[in-house]
Protein backbone atom coordinates (compact mmCIF):
# COMPACT_ATOMS: atom_id res chain seq x y z
CA UNK A 1 0.00 0.00 0.00
CA UNK A 2 0.87 3.27 -0.31
CA UNK A 3 1.25 6.26 1.86
CA UNK A 4 2.10 10.06 1.84
CA UNK A 5 4.73 11.71 3.83
CA UNK A 6 3.25 14.37 5.59
CA UNK A 7 6.34 16.35 6.01
CA UNK A 8 7.03 16.30 1.99
CA UNK A 9 3.41 16.60 1.48
CA UNK A 10 3.12 20.24 -0.56
CA UNK A 11 -0.64 20.12 -0.59
CA UNK A 12 -0.56 20.98 -4.82
CA UNK A 13 -3.68 18.57 -5.40
CA UNK A 14 -1.85 16.54 -8.07
CA UNK A 15 -2.54 12.95 -6.29
CA UNK A 16 -6.31 13.40 -5.80
CA UNK A 17 -7.46 13.40 -8.95
CA UNK A 18 -5.15 10.74 -10.25
CA UNK A 19 -6.40 8.06 -8.26
CA UNK A 20 -9.07 6.04 -9.91
CA UNK A 21 -10.72 4.43 -6.80
CA UNK A 22 -10.79 8.19 -4.69
CA UNK A 23 -8.67 6.66 -2.13
CA UNK A 24 -7.03 10.05 -1.37
CA UNK A 25 -7.94 12.71 0.96
CA UNK A 26 -7.45 15.34 3.18
CA UNK A 27 -7.76 14.54 6.94
CA UNK A 28 -10.09 16.56 8.95
CA UNK A 29 -7.52 19.17 10.62
CA UNK A 30 -4.34 18.44 8.92
CA UNK A 31 -2.43 19.99 5.52
CA UNK A 32 -1.51 17.24 3.75
CA UNK A 33 -3.47 14.48 1.93
CA UNK A 34 -4.13 10.60 3.28
CA UNK A 35 -4.71 7.58 1.41
CA UNK A 36 -7.39 5.45 2.65
CA UNK A 37 -7.41 1.41 2.95
CA UNK A 38 -9.63 1.56 -0.31
CA UNK A 39 -5.86 1.99 -2.48
CA UNK A 40 -5.05 -0.57 -5.01
CA UNK A 41 -1.34 -0.29 -4.99
CA UNK A 42 -1.64 1.34 -8.63
CA UNK A 43 0.92 3.72 -8.27
CA UNK A 44 -0.67 6.77 -10.51
CA UNK A 45 -0.72 9.07 -7.17
CA UNK A 46 2.69 8.03 -6.94
CA UNK A 47 3.77 9.05 -10.73
CA UNK A 48 2.19 12.47 -10.25
CA UNK A 49 3.59 13.29 -7.27
CA UNK A 50 6.46 15.99 -7.89
CA UNK A 51 7.43 15.98 -4.42
CA UNK A 52 8.30 12.15 -3.98
CA UNK A 53 6.01 12.39 -1.33
CA UNK A 54 4.12 9.46 -2.09
CA UNK A 55 6.06 6.02 -0.92
CA UNK A 56 5.35 2.53 -1.37
CA UNK A 57 5.09 0.81 1.78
Amino acid sequence: MHKIDPDACQMCGACEPACPVEAIYIPEGKSYFAIKDTCTDCGACEAECGFNAIISE
